[in-house]
């Protein structure tokens, strides 16, 4: 991969845009602030030749700058497209709006939305943009803008005006322009299409006739646009690259880089066209009549140093042009299709020259294997002349036009034919034949500080894909590179710490440590396999490295000790230089020149053992758990080096002498990376119902359930409906009528309640189109459906069975008031099908899984549902929940590391829950004798599960047959169930007495509840009964894994890892359910949906429940490139609402402040309040010592100096991390409680910076301590607290923002400009801009003042203020302790900002928790003085470095 070759900075800072010559225009001419004169296009001509034009070559085609400025004063909202007129717009104004369109695109903003309330005039726009380049020239630059403006708008088919106008670029008309002899050919292999050209001539005739024209289709742009503009690229090829006339060996020539830059985008836009079924269709044939990639590849730029990146784009467009799809009805290839059409093609060949070409007679009669390559098809057709060359090519097989300029070089005529013929890789064995682990040659991908202005040779995961082959290649490409450049950045910080040197024997050295890499002091091949037949490399091969970590801290010690088998691991050679590099020469040289790396390669663990031998962390069996100790000394480990043996290489084996490791949660690359090599070498592997929508095609509403077969059509509810008028007001356009089983109407209805969902449901309320524009207006209310009159909705209102006379028997009750919006959540996830749910912050999205989960559990016994998180706190979220609903616990299991963080002390894992299963199957046997007993028989009848289910059908089952049968006549005696009920023994030790003898009907439902405890009792029995017979620990948590529960959940995470482990045992579920699904990355979401084999060919796989937030922050992509090119950051989620996929916006939150919600649900389409936040006294008392419960703060420079950057991506600000600080302070002396506070940055370096001061200023104090967290936006997402401190750090330019809430310091001339968040800023600029106190509150958190009274605020200068008033609330309470002179003491320190001893420190993952004490050993007394400054110093953090 080539990055492009100038990234010059692509920020612009506050103070430079308020000098700007172009920011005092904007004040003049249309900005709100200024006076608004009407427009002037002499205005636009002006600022587009004076500061948007540019002139001469560069890779530079707008001055970016200039740019940010008009985007930033909004030229294009506020004066260009309100003053657009199609008819007198000059080519200026066009393109000055094409240039801030663009400008959109690259900050990754949404384009098109000021253009939606004027559709009619957009598409003027677009006709004018189609037509703009008519009888006027356009510079290069121009050129380029004009293409990239194309690649947008092509890559923006969800917009439905977008879509109409640039699709019919790429229709059939487009074929008017080919060659008549690829026309005749192409037309010839589709029949299909013959019929549809003959309608659409008609169509196209009549159109021309009713505006009077004559008709001549090949005049239309639609005919000549794609064309035009591959004719005029060709042309630029040819003859604009290189200044003068040069031969290909000429090496040093002067070349245009403008030239350059437009011939790397139009390959870009090539593909673009390409790689989505829609505008490939039809362009493909048009590409191959211009025979684009030949006259690329025999392009000088194609070979020349500049066109690296150039040549790169050209092998993917090739890859493109002949991707395994059948163009005209998108169906993927399989292999054998795919090579059987090489044949078939090649032997049309054959067959044409043993006819026709005598010359190449030799080539007719050998066989395919021997002339398919491109080596020896080229020196077959080497011995043709050029005449007879160009007959073949132009007019026997009609590839390209005679016509055709190139048409007169031999080595075109030869490439075109090799290109068409030749045998291509195929893709199952391109991605076999990938690394799965990075090596020093791929490690050197230069880190892309991209900034948008050019483009990158990688493929794009944007709305489509061509099948799922493509998807899959697209995103193993991504990931891989993705998840090199993290390991990358691991070794980059990790390495630098071992100071690595060279000795006095010549020798690399170590001086220092390292917590994530240690010296090796031993390496050793232990074993080498004989490859597979027909490979090369090594079936296996086994090594051992011992190191060793005695001399570490105990947390950095049991970090190590708990590395388990199948963890990655990599092995390192390092050689540092005799001589340090100088500054000059490390800022020029690449990461493995300067920590002296010269190899890299990745293992897998096998086992790990102590110096004595024994084996740790196994998960066989072998060992238990709590049986190993901690090793002493030196450690041995077993890897799995396989994939990094080579036949024939360099042996590196002897050079490594370092290990490193990563965190768990980051390392599971090479999981994943299996799992789509494994996926891609299956064939039907997505649901066929969800197959075409997962591709982004056909109907968007196609998977959701009113058009799915196998509807549940009577649904019972359970326990959703907390009452008859809850389920009346959750279907408001319905009149319900409540019914007994009989029909007959209930005039007192209760819950449970079973609804027969009636088909006009199936206009579903709630699911809305996921393309529409989010600014609706909130008092346009979205019905459920539109019924005039209310038709009728029959809910059966029954009575439960008696559940069993013990407290244990009654089921758990769900206490949550659904809103209407969450019922038709509810409603479309127990449906069969896919359901959206978009839940804004506050408004139940667990509470709503949890109760589709349980509904789901209740009219699907037999199915089995598997939940996926992002993170293990969602997922203990979730699993609580559920734990507290009518789900019995036995069919619960929770897989992954984060299983012990669950606040139960039951133990949901697989160890845990056979455990329980053996201990309930004891307490059952116990139950079963006791009823042997009650009915006087031998209690041996307990001994097993098989013994006790034979006394179920002798003994008991039997009894209560007699029973029923003696009751029929005895209705009419009340106590006759009393004296006859054949186990009232067993059921004497109830809490009540169980039978009245006052009526038959009651006594009977009481008996038939006892039945029921009875008949639980031996069905659980049945399920213990596997646990008894299987006797290893493994198989049983293999069996209760993959047939007796009913609810498994894990993280993405562990999906990925354990993907093999889940074929292999056979493990199937019937439907998914994905909760944080706008966080996980597309193929993370992916590959959970295959986690089991097909059955005959088709995916088991029923529902799909994604449910998530894609207005809140994406998945963290760590390279910009990847991020901001590849759109890698795009969720599978964010990609189906962008396709148009109906989903259901759950609209009342239920977590803040009525004012508080109003910061952010302006993003939502009508996100209310719940009661709750309306009516409770804590929602309208105001917070003690603060005149407002929100407020932005202004904070200004602190000692002269605001943000800082210490190294790249890691930004401080001193000023507001110690302004934040003062702040809790104060409210942890005002009372708050500190677990109720959480401090929010943006960005890492801020967090560690935080933390410093933490440490430094409220550590040392008992009763002040550290905040419940101190964290990024990112990684707290998901989560709540009270109150919320946020610091936005930046202060020269904005950086990316989100979500706002209570208490946020940042600079305000910065943020106010920032368009994206103006509803916000609008709220919060309302009041001051500097913190308001009230010093007289000084009590506890809350008071009597209501939230809208300001009492009377002081309001607060600057840091060095607010740390005055914390300082002598500080005198006051240790005054009233009587323990002033203590606190003078401390005051020095506080103010040198010394580090003190404490007990507690704030931690890495911001949790406060306790410090240890340093060892004796040196090494580690040293570093553990040293933590806090070292993470902020060294810049680099294993999170993301921007929210």
């Amino acid at each position: 991969m080539t990055k492009s070759t100038t990234l010059p900075s692509s920020s612009i800072t506050l103070s430079e845009i308020q000098q700007e010559r172009l920011t005092k225009i904007a004040e003049e001419s249309w900005t709100r602030t200024g006076g608004g004169k009407p427009f002037d296009p002499d205005v636009v001509k002006e600022i587009y030749a004076a500061e948007l034009k540019v002139a001469g070559g560069g890779r530079k085609p707008v001055p970016l700058q200039r740019v940010m400025v008009l985007e930033v004063s909004q030229y294009l909202e506020n004066y260009l497209w309100p003053n657009f007129d199609p008819e007198a717009a000059s080519f200026e104004h066009v393109m000055s709006m094409i240039l801030m369109i663009n400008e959109k695109f690259r900050e990754n903003v949404a384009a098109w939305i000021c253009f939606h309330d004027r559709e009619d005039l957009f598409k003027k726009f677009l006709q004018k943009v189609l037509r703009l380049k008519e009888g006027r020239g356009l510079t290069i630059a121009e050129k380029t803008n004009y293409l990239v403006f194309m690649i947008n708008a092509f890559q923006s088919l969800e917009d439905g005006v977008v879509n109409k106008t640039v699709l019919s670029l790429a229709g059939l008309q487009s074929w008017h322009s080919l060659s008549y002899g690829r026309f005749q050919m192409d037309l010839c292999l589709q029949p299909d299409l013959i019929k549809k050209w003959k309608r659409s001539s008609k169509k196209w005739a009549a159109e021309a006739m009713s505006k009077g024209e004559q008709f001549d289709p090949s005049s239309s742009p639609e005919a000549n646009f794609v064309r035009g503009l591959i004719e005029e690229f060709v042309e630029v090829l040819d003859h604009g690259v290189f200044a003068d006339e040069i031969d290909d060996t000429a090496v040093s020539q002067l070349v245009d880089d403008s030239s350059v830059l437009y011939c790397e985008r139009f390959m870009e836009f090539l593909i673009d066209m390409l790689n989505q079924l829609p505008t490939r269709r039809y362009l493909r044939p048009l590409v191959a009549d211009i025979a684009v990639v030949a006259k690329c590849r025999l392009s000088v730029l194609y070979k020349h140093e500049k066109g690296k990146l150039f040549a790169q784009l050209v092998d993917l467009l090739q890859f493109y042009e002949k991707f395994e799809i059948k163009d005209h009805d998108g169906t993927q290839l399989t292999d054998d299709e795919a090579l059987q059409f090489h044949y078939d093609l090649f032997m049309a060949f054959q067959l044409l020259a043993f006819k026709k070409i005598p010359k190449l007679r030799d080539v007719s009669l050998a066989n395919i294997g021997s002339v398919h390559k491109s080596s020896d098809l080229r020196r077959r057709l080497s011995a043709l002349s050029l005449e007879d060359l160009r007959d073949v090519v132009c007019s026997k097989l009609k590839l390209v036009s005679r016509h055709d300029p190139w048409a007169d070089s031999k080595d075109f005529l030869t490439e075109v034919v090799v290109s068409s013929f030749e045998k291509q890789q195929s893709q199952k064995e391109a991605i076999n034949a990938l690394p799965l682990y990075p090596n020093e040659q791929i490690i050197v991908i230069p880190s892309i500080n991209y900034s948008g202005e050019g483009c990158l040779a990688l493929p794009k995961l944007n709305l489509q894909f061509l099948t799922l082959h493509d998807y899959l290649l697209r995103n193993v490409n991504l990931f891989r590179l993705e998840s090199t450049y993290e390991i990358r950045e691991d070794i980059q910080e990790a390495v630098p710490h071992l100071l690595a040197h060279i000795n006095n024997e010549g020798e690399t050295a170590f001086r220092g440590w390292s917590r994530m890499a240690v010296p090796i002091n031993g390496f050793k091949i232990a074993q080498v396999k004989q490859p597979n037949i027909g490979e090369e490399k090594p079936a296996s091969v086994t090594a051992e490295v011992t190191f060793s970590i005695k001399s570490y801290r105990t947390q950095i010690r049991s970090e190590w000790n708990s590395i388990k088998e199948h963890d990655v691991l990599f092995l390192l050679c390092i050689r540092p230089s005799f001589e340090p590099l100088g500054v000059e020469e490390a800022a020029k040289a690449t990461v493995p020149q300067r920590l002296g790396l010269q190899y890299v390669r990745g293992c897998e663990v096998i086992d790990i053992r102590d110096e004595e031998g024994n084996l740790m962390n196994d998960f066989s069996g072998k060992v238990k758990r709590d049986e190993w100790k901690p090793p002493k000394g030196d450690m041995r480990t077993h890897i799995d080096v396989t994939e990094i043996a080579e036949k024939g290489a360099e042996d590196v084996y002897g050079t490594f002498n370092v290990l490193m490791r990563r965190k768990p949660k980051e390392n599971n690359f090479k999981a994943i990376l299996e799992s789509i090599r494994d996926l891609m070498n299956e064939y039907c592997i997505v649901p066929d119902w969800l197959h075409n929508v997962f591709l982004g095609y056909g109907n968007p509403s196609a998977a959701q359930w009113p058009n799915m077969p196998n509807l549940l059509k009577t649904v019972d509810f359970k326990d959703t409906f907390l009452d008859a008028n809850h389920l009346s007001e959750s279907f408001p356009d319905y009149e319900v009528s409540f019914v007994n089983a009989d029909g007959a109407e209930v005039l007192d209805p209760r819950p449970p309640f079973r609804i027969t969902l009636p088909k006009t449901l199936k206009g579903n309320a709630y699911a809305l189109s996921g393309n529409k524009i989010s600014e609706v207006n909130p008092s346009e209310n979205v019905d459920m459906v539109d019924v005039s009159p209310k038709e009728k909705l029959i809910v059966e209102a029954y009575t439960p069975p008696d559940p069993g006379p013990y407290p244990q028997d009654q089921p758990k009750q769900n206490s949550v008031k659904f809103t209407p919006t969450q019922v038709g959540a509810i409603i479309s996830g127990i449906q069969p099908g896919l359901t959206m749910v978009v839940g804004p912050p506050g408004t139940g999205k667990t509470d709503t899984a949890v109760q589709i989960l349980n509904v789901l559990y209740h009219n699907c016994p037999s199915q089995r549902t598997l939940i996926i998180t992002h993170s293990n706190q969602a997922l203990n979220d979730l699993f609580e929940k559920i734990m507290e609903r009518d789900v019995p616990a036995r069919y619960l299991l929770r897989l992954g590391q984060g299983e012990q963080e669950l606040a139960t002390d039951l133990d949901f894992s697989r160890q845990g829950r056979v455990n329980a299963m053996l201990v309930r199957r004891l307490e059952l046997l116990s139950e079963v004798e006791r009823l042997a007993r009650s009915l006087q028989l031998p209690e041996d009848v307990g001994y097993t599960c098989e013994t006790a289910g034979y006394f179920w059908l002798l003994h008991v089952y039997s009894r209560w047959e007699l029973f029923l049968a003696a009751c029929g006549g005895n209705e009419n005696n009340p106590s006759f169930v009393q004296d006859r009920f054949p186990f009232k023994e067993f059921f004497s030790d109830a809490p009540k007495p169980v039978f009245s003898g006052e009526s038959f009907e009651k006594d009977m439902r009481a008996a038939k509840g006892c039945f029921t405890h009875l008949k639980t009792v031996f069905h659980e029995l049945e399920e213990c009964r596997a646990f008894e017979l299987l006797k290893s620990t493994a198989d049983r948590a293999n069996y209760l894994m993959t047939k007796q529960a009913k609810i498994v959940a894990m993280t993405c995470t562990h999906a990925a890892l354990k993907r093999r482990d889940f074929l292999k045992l056979g493990f199937k579920y019937d439907n998914l359910l994905m909760e944080e699904s706008a966080q996980i990355l597309e193929i993370e979401t992916f590959i959970p949906m295959l986690l089991q084999r097909q059955e005959d060919g088709h995916s088991r796989l029923k529902r799909c429940i994604l449910i998530g937030d894609h207005h809140q922050l994406p998945p963290v992509v760590k390279n910009m490139a990847f991020q901001k090119y590849s759109h890698m950051d795009q969720s599978l989620f964010t990609r189906f609402v962008r396709f148009g996929i109906p989903y259901i916006e759950l609209n009342a939150q239920g977590r803040a402040r009525p004012s508080l919600a109003k910061l952010y649900n302006w993003r939502y389409r009508d996100l209310g309040d719940l009661s709750i936040v309306k009516e409770a006294p804590i929602f309208h008392r105001a917070n003690a010592g603060f005149s407002y419960e929100y407020q932005l703060i202004n904070v200004p420079d602190y000692e002269g100096k605001g943000e800082s950057t210490p190294s790249p991506w890691f930004y401080q600000n001193q000023g507001e991390a110690e302004y934040i600080v003062s702040v809790y302070i104060y409210m942890r002396l005002l009372g708050y409680p500190a677990n109720k506070i959480s401090i929010l940055t943006t960005y890492n370096g801020q967090k560690l910076l935080i933390r410093d001061v933490i440490n430094r200023r409220c550590v040392p104090y008992s009763f002040i301590g550290p905040p419940s967290k101190v964290t990024t936006v990112d990684k707290f997402q998901g989560q709540q607290n009270d109150f919320i401190l946020l610091s936005l750090v930046r202060t020269r330019f904005v950086g990316h923002l989100r979500d706002l809430q209570c208490h946020v310091f940042c600079r305000r001339s910065l943020f106010e400009q920032c368009y994206e968040l103006q509803p916000t800023f609008q709220l919060l600029l309302r009041r001051p801009d500097r913190l308001g106190l009230n010093l007289s509150e000084n009590t506890s958190a809350y008071t009597d003042r209501a939230v809208e009274e300001v009492g009377n605020p002081y309001l607060v200068h600057d840091v060095e203020e607010m740390a005055h008033i914390v300082h002598d609330r500080m005198n006051e309470f240790y005054k009233a302790q009587g323990v002033y002179e203590q606190y003078q003491n401390h005051t020095p320190q506080i103010e040198d900002g010394n580090h003190m001893e404490s007990d507690t420190v704030v931690s890495e993952d911001g949790e406060s928790e306790k410090k240890m004490q340093p060892e004796v050993d040196g090494v580690v007394d040293e570093s553990s003085k040293e933590t806090v400054s070292m993470e902020v110093d060294n810049g680099v953090s294993s999170e993301n470095g921007k929210a």
